[in-house]
């Protein structure tokens, strides 16, 4: 089993712990190498993502989700992927803005911060199709919809 150590730095309304860790285990399910890794959530508010949007990324204002895979010193063996900061307030807006429900958004931007630790990301259109298709699969599992189609359209 996947280790979550949660923490909470927001008082907007989130998912709790199990629903995380289902979420989390379903993407690393997919990946022979993925069993019992640890990795770190935090739910934020605006101001400290928007800090950390700027700092890491140079990008002003928040983001939904920022990912920072964990590299291990040489000769150091850990099962830590890394850190997934999430905004709770822009998740739920977000949710509201594409009617999604709130619950398939959170699952949706878990999985895709954990695929970002695993190595993942979307700077090219090549890999981007790869990792959205990953995310479709994984939340398939869940009986979740695909979250990029829009009134039935992809």
């Amino acid at each position: 089993m996947n280790y979550i150590d949660m923490q909470i730095a927001t008082s907007a309304p989130h998912p709790e712990l199990g629903q995380f860790q289902q979420w989390a285990d379903a993407a690393l399910a997919i990946f022979e190498d993925g069993a019992d890794s640890e990795l770190v959530i935090r739910l934020v508010d605006a101001e400290e993502i928007s800090e950390l949007n700027q700092q890491y990324r140079h990008k002003s204002g928040p983001t939904n989700i920022l990912s920072f895979p964990f590299e291990a010193p040489a000769g150091m063996d850990m099962d830590l992927l890394g850190d997934l900061v999430i905004c709770a307030p822009l998740i739920a807006q977000e949710a509201s803005q594409q009617n999604k429900l709130a619950e398939h958004h959170w699952a949706h931007i878990t999985i895709h911060g954990v695929l970002h630790l695993l190595g993942y990301d979307h700077i090219e259109d090549q890999d981007a199709e790869q990792m959205e298709a990953l995310e479709i699969e994984i939340l398939s599992k869940l009986g979740i919809a695909n979250p990029y189609m829009e009134d039935g359209k992809q």
